[in-house]
Parts: structure tokens; C-alpha cells; sequence
């Protein structure tokens, strides 16, 4: 998507764990795991929420391991992810390796969806580091970070419990 990126350092369950910077929110949803899944491994969130702007997948459709993820946040920053987990139906993870503004040094996240009583509940890790310069920004975004987890959580709920939401997994980009 950019034709300049700022590299960074992967960063793998030790760093999700030790972060200086980490935001963990969670959701309970009415729809078993695989329907949670399809939506958060779909492209249509970028319909249903604000802070999803653009999504590309390499390979299309994801495939596991050593996929490839580019994904725009509120027009301002793409980031290019590499998943080093892929559980079908119950987890990936993934670290940033690169990213199209400067400031970030690490930056990775974990999605788990597990059995609940009445469906399947969904936890979002996000683990970040900031260069020095950039670390009072990355703080002071926390309120942001942690309002856009909210929303894009609330987004998998309702489209994973709305019987009439697509079930495809058509790409968008």
C-alpha cells in the first residue's frame, strides 16, 4: 500500500505478556466460536467500523501461520502484520513488522475466542513499545486505543450474532 515502510522488530508471547504499553479488552458474544472467528478473520469489518479503514490479506483468504495482514487505521496508519499463531476458530497472534509512520518499535497482538455459556467469548490483546521519542504519544493515545477496541469488539458481536450478516469471505482492499 506504501511505498515507504518503517521496519519493526518482531516481537513474539514474551513481549504480548511484558509490554510497557498494553490494552486487554474482551466480549462476550450470542454465536458459537467459528461464526466469531468468521467475522474477526473477515474483511468486512472495515464496513462496520470506523477504525478499520482498509484490509488486505496475504494469502486471500488467510491461511495460517506466515500470512500476511496490511491494515489501515483511521486513514492515518498502515500497519503490516505477520502471524505467527493461527488456530482455527480459537486464536491467532501476530507482530508488526513494519509500520507507515516512524515512532513504533514493537507491536503485537493476540485474538482469542473461546467457549461461553451462551456462545463464545472474544479477548483482545494489543502490545506495544514506542521509540523514545514517540512514548508520551503512545500513552497519551490509551484512551483512543482502548475506545477502538471497545468499538471494534462491539462490531464483531453484533455482525457474529446477526443471522442476516454476510457469511462470505470476499475480500475488500
Amino acid at each position: 500500500m506504501f511505498g515507504h515502510w518503517y521496519p519493526l522488530t518482531e516481537s513474539g508471547d514474551v513481549f504480548l505478556k511484558s509490554a510497557p504499553f498494553r490494552a486487554v479488552e474482551s466480549v462476550d458474544v450470542a454465536a458459537p466460536p467459528a461464526r466469531s472467528w468468521e467475522i474477526m478473520t473477515g474483511d468486512s469489518l472495515v464496513k462496520w467500523t470506523l477504525a478499520f479503514t482498509a484490509l488486505v490479506w496475504h494469502p486471500d483468504p488467510p491461511s495460517g501461520p506466515g500470512t500476511t495482514r496490511e491494515v489501515t487505521l483511521l486513514r492515518l496508519l498502515t500497519v503490516r502484520e505477520r502471524f505467527f499463531r493461527w488456530e482455527e476458530n480459537k486464536r491467532y497472534t501476530f507482530s508488526a513488522v513494519g509500520a507507515s509512520l516512524p515512532g513504533l518499535r514493537h507491536v503485537a497482538e493476540d485474538w482469542v475466542v473461546e467457549p461461553a455459556p451462551g456462545g463464545s467469548r472474544l479477548t483482545w490483546t494489543l502490545a506495544a513499545q514506542a521509540a523514545a521519542p514517540a512514548t508520551p504519544l503512545l500513552w497519551a493515545s490509551r484512551p483512543l486505543v482502548k475506545v477502538m477496541q471497545r468499538h471494534v469488539l462491539r462490531a464483531v458481536r453484533l455482525h457474529a450474532e446477526d443471522r442476516n450478516a454476510p457469511r462470505s469471505r470476499a475480500r475488500s482492499g
